[in-house]
């Protein structure tokens, strides 16, 4: 079985097929570098950082290219607010997605393109467009793209001409502001954008006047540079990019071009929070940062990104990072005692961690075949689990051990896991644990043993093992 993946397009699960003697041609939409990336945008790149690692330890080779979109009304505003050249602005917040993205564990993409630096692409696009009678230019200097010159517009998210009204909603039903502009035709959407003067010297000069690139147009001419202006094998996001994002970029390229754009489209589900959308208004809207703040290392956060169905919301809690803590530390204690078979101790462990896959896993099969069955990590996790519960490490000798610690390092390469990256002697206990083990401290003290095994028993269901001292009482994870 080759690794399959569900395409957005076909509406059907299709095995990943690059070219023959090729490398997968994979291309991302990549953050909009205007402040902090989110979880919400996390849980895209991560689960698009999953794929590539499957595939790679299925002797896939993988291009993977995901952009840097350094300039939108967004990146434009906050620049001029921060008092910033927008070079100057956008390099700090690239800086920290960065950042980020290392300490998530996430590989660095082949190729990262940025809008800016693609500007003269971008202009001979909308050239070509022009020519071909697919796109004209207005009074105030900007061009549109004509939607209607495009027969299959609208194939990928099964929109019809005559359904089609506005481009101002995503495919996710949210309103779509990531470029704001008024438009001839409420179908047709901006290639370039006549310069404003809150733009002030954010522009580009253009045969059509000064002004910028519309946020569509942008990676289309990337990929077109990334790609040798090749069709491309798979392109992936966020399910709020089908419409209009996705939509427009294959119109546009299809039509300069002549051929298919892409064969593959790969789309992730949203993030909802403790049942709700993300806002700014709801206080949920959650960085990296902030999670650690409370005392979730970095590895504990992409498990729970990365944990559930991609293409079915996942309901972030805090009930459910803290599961996953306890259920890394279960990994960590099962490669433990594999290790002590071996006679090897923790720091042998990322030897084992790598995309070289053992001709046979053994009886983590399971584990590996759902990963390359539509990237089921669920059932990956679920059938390391059961392994796990078996006790194997009791019934193995060192050549069983090793067999088993290799099949288990594919498997977290494949996952992007990592183990003992914290210290469990200086994690912090986030503030609901203390004031939970405190409440057990003062139920001691007052002799209410009933009350504070209770209070005992809810730590060890957090992930968290309490140890009194004749001072108070130590906290560490499970």
């Amino acid at each position: 079985m080759s690794v399959q993946l569900y395409d957005t397009l076909s509406r059907s699960v299709k095995a990943l097929a690059p070219a023959s003697d090729q490398a997968l041609r994979f291309y991302c939409c990549g953050p909009t570098v205007y402040g902090p990336a989110h979880i919400g945008n996390f849980r895209t790149f991560l689960i698009q950082d999953v794929l590539r690692r499957v595939a790679e330890a299925d002797g896939i080779e993988v291009k993977h290219v995901r952009n840097i979109t350094d300039v939108d009304d967004k990146t434009i505003r906050r620049s001029i607010e921060a008092g910033l050249s927008l070079g100057e602005f956008t390099a700090k917040w690239t800086a920290k997605f960065h950042a980020d993205c290392d300490a998530l564990n996430m590989r660095p993409p082949s190729i990262e393109p940025s809008a800016v630096a693609h500007i003269p692409q971008q202009i001979a696009l909308v050239e070509t467009l022009i020519k071909k009678g697919h796109a004209y230019s207005t009074d105030d200097g900007s061009v549109y793209f004509r939607v209607n010159s495009f027969e299959d517009y609208g194939r990928l998210s099964r929109l019809k001409q005559r359904e089609l009204k506005t481009q101002t909603e995503n495919s996710a039903g949210e309103v779509n502001d990531a470029d704001e502009y008024d438009r001839e035709s409420v179908t047709d959407f901006a290639l370039w954008k006549g310069r404003k003067a809150e733009d002030k010297a954010n522009y580009w000069a253009s045969p059509w006047g000064e002004g910028r690139p519309g946020w569509h147009l942008e990676c289309s001419a990337m990929v077109e540079a990334a790609f040798d202006g090749a069709t491309i094998d798979l392109h992936g996001g966020g399910i709020d990019l089908c419409f209009p994002h996705h939509e427009n970029e294959i119109a546009q390229s299809e039509c300069a071009h002549g051929h298919d754009f892409c064969k593959h489209w790969f789309h992730s589900a949203h993030l909802m929070v403790e049942g709700a959308k993300m806002s700014k208004s709801l206080g949920n809207l959650y960085t990296l940062d902030d999670l650690q703040q409370k005392g979730f290392s970095p590895m504990v956060v992409r498990y729970t990104l990365i944990a559930g169905s991609y293409r079915q919301q996942l309901n972030f809690t805090f009930d459910g990072l803290h599961a996953s803590q306890s259920g890394l530390t279960k990994i960590e204690r099962f490669a433990e005692s594999l290790l002590a078979v071996t006679g090897q101790d923790k720091a042998a462990m990322n030897s084992y961690i790598c995309a070289d896959a053992p001709e046979n896993f053994g009886r983590l099969i399971k584990a590996w075949d759902a990963l390359r069955n539509n990237l089921n990590t669920a059932a990956s996790l679920g059938a390391i689990f059961g392994v796990i519960g078996s006790n194997p490490a009791a019934s193995l000798d060192a050549d069983g051990a090793r067999a088993m610690l290799k099949a288990l390092g594919t498997l977290l390469y494949a996952l992007g896991l990592q183990l003992f990256t914290v210290d469990e002697a200086t994690v912090d206990a986030p503030e609901a644990i203390v004031a939970l083990a405190q409440a057990r401290w003062d139920a001691k003290q007052a002799k209410d043993w009933a009350k504070a095994d209770q209070l005992r028993d809810a730590l060890l269901t957090e992930g968290w093992v309490v140890k009194d001292n004749k001072d108070g009482f130590d906290l560490e994870l499970k």
